[in-house]
């Protein structure tokens, strides 16, 4: 594991190197830009930024789906499990994979991120409504230190912006995937084909862009079946053979008798955005977007009976699993197939005024709905269509936003220049659940469960820069929330199974939020940024109002939860020529009343429930290395890496409920961060018209717990630390025709993130510019 660590840290090592041995006044060769390097929209003076541009996504990444162009920002891990994976939340440099309401996700202004939920299911960002060909440039910025985002930046906010033609284009594109994937004796090849194509043109005042997208995809395996290791001899119970011994990430033993969702995913979007100039500079805009997915999920039985055929279990009677018993109704129970459609759309219009003016201003309204999102799950005998099953109806989710802010630049001389604004937003969940006699297109019957409940956040936010002196400049601010958490709602279960109807009460939080940053141009070359700021991340819906179902589910409903309280501060120090830069970052952050799922017991019920809850205090401190060189030892040949450490401790959690005698979760790691990560990237063009780029992504291994009783990772719902490789070639034929080839994971690195993750993975590209 140490070898593991050094390679990424011999990387950046490396750029640091050829960074200092370059030449102050080096010339550089011409280079063409397509757009230019304009700063995220809501960014101040030294705020921490990483970007990439769509020139250099296509030369450097093999991406498919929008959120593959973040694969090499620093500190940034995205949990996409497959391609067309709809849960792929982002995890930054103190939040985990876990935690999606701890970043933010913007396109063009709109709020992709889903902050319903704070999990890796359906609080993931919405990023299938927006496709790589439209994307002109990402900006990620790091920490909670811009007044106009609200506490969930903490993490990092996401700018993505589109690109809005200044004349007639086309852009089409046609990509191909292949997956060979093999694990538990089990081998076979995941394709995945991708169409799409986009038009554009600009008339006067009038500009316009339509985008469509098609993708076919088949999963590896996304999770496995296991049954803990029996006790009891087999006896006379008829032998089942194909169970595969394994120890579970707790390391006590386990059976893998099967593999499961094994999901095939079809997906349609379109996206149309109007713009038009008004008189005076004004500009008005519209985006409408649409998504629709329909997906199968099946399951693979590793058993056979004694005729050869696959074991799914039954309704009575016992089996033998290598030597021991188990109950045969218990095994049925746990293979299932879903069927999965959902229909999304999201609505953007705003309004601003020009830039070059003294008093600037802006207002945007977004809406975003589940037209529909019906999940069939069946729970009777797998493999019969006319099965009972269960049906969870999401349509009916969904949020709006508003949001206007001002800018005024003071008259040429002075030193000041101040934003402000105003925002409004409410989330929906609806999320109820129904038992149906054929789970494949029966109708719904009786309500089996229920969840939903609303949120509301009105806030007013003031920032000032000020240029102290030629080479120093402060920006203070802060932002004022109110916050309210009503209609919750949530039908459960007792332990016998009857039903019983839940009215959550209201609940209301408001606070302040100041934010500071002072940046020092110290030489030309060199600069330096120090930023404070609290922040406060109030719980979401789904965090409030999970309902408990005892026997089936583990989750109960919270409405009491308190917001998270982040106190963040970053010290950055920057290097930079016409060839490169070089960046070191020191960060702390501590959390006061973490949301985080833990493990306690709930009066009335004998076994422990996992829910969310307020853990007391978590404390995140660490450092960040980001280097990058062009033209290192010949021309053409770029070099960039990172490199992050965090020392992520829980400090205090006066709620835990030990789940072993003598465990505890203080001074244990913070779940889902892990210790290290790192990132490097070289690309060599030795002319116009080819790219050859070889990457590498690495982090260690993560806990799971708070008290880090997952001590064996390298199994099914642990999480493993890795090392994979990719490479990629771009040829331009001419000024329309591209290709491009690659592979992610060469080195067929075999690792689990809770879910197994990608293995092998060849890539194929055809695109046509107009």
């Amino acid at each position: 594991m140490k070898y593991l660590t050094l390679r990424p840290a011999a990387a950046t090592l490396a750029c640091l190197g050829a960074l200092h041995a370059q030449a102050d006044d080096q010339t550089l060769p011409a280079v063409t830009i397509e757009s230019p390097a304009m700063p995220a929209p809501r960014a101040q003076p030294g705020h921490t930024m990483e970007s990439v541009t769509a020139q250099q996504a296509a030369q450097t990444i093999n991406a498919i789906n929008t959120e593959d162009l973040l694969k090499y920002q620093p500190s940034i891990l995205l949990r996409k499990r497959y391609i067309g994976d709809t849960q792929a939340p982002m995890a930054t440099r103190t939040t985990g994979i876990n935690a999606s309401a701890r970043s933010l996700v913007y396109v063009d202004g709109i709020l992709l991120s889903a902050l319903v939920n704070n999990n890796n299911q359906n609080g993931s960002p919405q990023w299938f409504m927006v496709s790589p060909g439209e994307i002109e440039r990402i900006d990620t910025l790091y920490g909670p230190y811009s007044a106009a985002y609200p506490g969930n930046s903490y993490g990092a906010v996401t700018e993505i912006t589109t690109r809005q033609p200044t004349g007639f284009e086309a852009d089409a594109r046609v990509s191909l995937a292949s997956q060979n994937f093999s694990l538990y004796g089990q081998s076979d090849r995941y394709p995945a084909t991708q169409a799409s194509v986009s038009l554009g043109d600009r008339s006067g005042p009038w500009s316009w862009r339509m985008a469509f997208q098609h993708l076919n995809s088949f999963s590896q395996p996304v999770t496995y079946l296991t049954a803990t290791q029996s006790s009891q001899p087999a006896g006379a119970a008829t032998a089942i053979s194909g169970a595969i011994r394994d120890r579970n990430r707790a390391g006590a033993p386990i059976q893998i008798l099967g593999a499961a969702s094994l999901t095939h995913t079809v997906q349609d979007s379109a996206t149309l955005k109007l713009i038009y100039d008004l008189p005076a500079g004004v500009r008005a805009a519209y985006t409408l977007g649409y998504w629709q997915n329909n997906a199968q999920g099946t399951a693979s039985s590793f058993l056979r009976d004694g005729n050869g055929q696959p074991y799914y279990g039954a309704a009575t009677g016992s089996v033998a699993l290598n030597g021991n018993t188990y109950s045969a109704a218990t095994l049925r129970g746990l293979f299932s197939a879903t069927i999965t459609e959902q229909t999304h759309w999201v609505q953007g219009a705003s309004l601003r005024s020009s830039r070059e003016q003294a008093f600037t201003w802006e207002v945007h309204a977004s809406d975003f709905s589940y037209g529909k999102d019906l999940t069939r799950t069946s729970t009777g005998a797998y493999g019969r269509p006319d099965a009972p099953g269960r049906m969870t109806d999401a349509s009916g989710t969904g949020w709006s936003t508003l949001d206007f802010s001002g800018g005024w630049r003071a008259p040429a001389g002075a030193r000041h220049r101040l934003t402000f604004g105003a925002h409004l937003d409410r989330y929906r969940l609806d999320s109820p659940t129904y038992a149906t006699a054929q789970w494949e297109n029966g109708a719904a019957g009786a309500r089996t469960g229920d969840a939903r409940g609303s949120t509301l956040t009105q806030a007013l936010w003031l920032q000032d820069v000020w240029q102290i002196a030629p080479s120093l400049t402060a920006s203070a601010g802060g932002r004022y929330e109110r916050w309210r958490a009503y209609d919750g709602y949530n039908l459960s279960s007792t332990a016998s199974g009857a039903l019983f109807p839940i009215d959550q009460p209201n609940v209301r939080h408001a606070g302040f939020s100041p934010r500071f940053s002072l940046a020092w141009q110290a030489l030309p070359q060199w600069s330096a940024t120090a930023s404070l700021a609290r922040a406060l991340r109030f719980p979401t819906v789904g965090e409030l109002y999970q309902s408990i179902q005892t026997g089936t589910t583990s989750t109960q409903a919270n409405p009491f939860l308190k917001p998270e309280e982040v106190r963040s501060a970053e010290l950055a120090l920057e290097r930079s020529n016409t060839d490169g830069r070089l960046r070191l970052s020191l960060f702390g952050e501590l959390v006061d009343d973490a949301l985080v799922a833990q493990t306690s017991t709930i009066a009335g019920i004998a076994l422990p429930l996992s829910f969310v809850q307020n853990l007391d205090r978590t404390r995140q401190r660490g450092i960040e290395v980001v280097a990058e060189q062009r033209n290192v030892w010949a021309r053409g040949l770029d070099l960039s890496a990172s490199m992050t450490y965090v020392d992520a401790k829980i400090v205090a959690n006066s709620s835990y409920a030990p789940t072993a005698a003598g465990a505890t979760s203080v001074g244990k790691r913070t779940p889902y961060v892990p210790a290290w990560r790192a990132t490097a990237v070289a690309t060599w063009r030795p002319d116009e018209r080819w790219s050859h780029t070889l990457a590498a992504r690495y982090s260690s291994r993560v806990y799971a717990t708070v008290d880090n009783t997952d001590i064996n990772p390298a199994t099914y719902q642990g999480f493993q630390g890795y090392l994979v490789l990719d490479a990629r070639v771009q040829y331009k034929h001419d000024r329309h025709w591209t290709v491009a080839a690659g592979v992610d994971n060469i080195n067929n690195r075999k690792y689990f993130l809770f879910h197994p993750f990608p293995q092998r993975t060849v890539f194929a590209e055809l695109r046509y510019r107009y």
